[in-house]
């Protein structure tokens, strides 16, 4: 089985398509993982560019795209209708999977399940997988709920960023591993940022002072790695998602970066190429 890495366009929204693709590409990457702007001349320049790189040197060259809906007050009749309109306009782009941060936490389970529903009709008719991050404020914000809608949506696939389970349940899960388990088989990507009980992402995930937590999350990306090899899975995608400020950590007043998050998700990949 082959572990492709992807490299995430969040935090690189300064760069144009092609400056993105390029540096993508030099740091050994094997795809992106990106939420389109609403720009079209940006998206026409990614789809020249991603076919040049894929005539050029990567013909397998992957893109994940990502669906996230803007907030709004209106209510779900109208987040649902702006759902099905950016994941038609995404899965016009053929990308390899759409990666949805579906529903809301304050959604009812029946409306969640409505929006579920909708969303596995549109994979149905474009032929474009679409998989459920896990994320606060989405339906799968929380592990134990999360697993009542696997009960509804048996084919239901997700996306790994158990970051925000931590932070809801302010801990580090250890006394819920038969339910992390439990969503193992659901799992179709993994997003590889390193939380704690008090927020979704650490100032540096290499210092000495987190390698507990290191640990604990190599050995849960472990263990999706084995059953994707037990399965006999051809290939599993990750993205290393340390994301920018606000995500990141940063010193008061002047609002500067404790870290670089582009140089983290680079030795992410490398450490995982080690590891995994």
């Amino acid at each position: 089985m082959e572990i492709r890495y992807l490299c995430p366009y969040w935090g690189c929204e300064q760069l144009s398509a092609s400056e993105f693709l390029e540096r993508v590409i030099a740091q050994g990457y094997d795809g992106v993982e990106i939420n389109f702007p609403h720009n079209e001349q940006f998206i026409a320049d990614f789809q020249k560019t991603c076919d040049t790189i894929r005539s050029m040197t990567h013909p397998d060259f992957i893109v994940i795209a990502q669906n996230v809906v803007s907030p709004s007050d209106k209510g779900i009749v109208d987040y649902r209708e702006r759902l099905i309109d950016r994941l038609n306009a995404l899965a016009s782009l053929k990308p390899h999977a759409i990666n949805s941060h579906t529903g809301k936490d304050y959604f009812s389970f029946a409306e969640n399940c409505q929006l579920i529903e909708t969303v596995q009709q549109i994979a149905n008719q474009t032929g474009i997988p679409i998989w459920h991050e896990i994320h606060r404020g989405r339906f799968s914000f929380h592990l134990k709920t999360v697993l009542d809608y696997l009960d509804v949506f048996p084919t239901l696939g997700l996306v790994a960023d158990y970051s925000h389970f931590c932070v809801v349940s302010e801990s580090m899960l250890h006394d819920q591993q038969p339910l992390l388990d439990r969503l193992t088989p659901f799992v179709k990507h993994i997003h590889a940022r390193i939380g704690f009980e008090q927020g979704p992402q650490v100032n540096y995930p290499f210092a000495p002072e987190w390698e507990s937590y290191r640990n604990l999350y190599l050995n849960w990306w472990k263990a999706i790695a084995a059953y994707f090899q037990n399965r006999k899975a051809t290939m599993l995608t990750i993205t290393p998602e340390f994301g920018p400020y606000p995500y990141m950590p940063s010193a008061p007043f002047t609002q500067k970066p404790l870290a670089s998050q582009w140089d983290i998700n680079l030795e992410m990949k490398q450490f995982l190429q080690q590891h995994l």
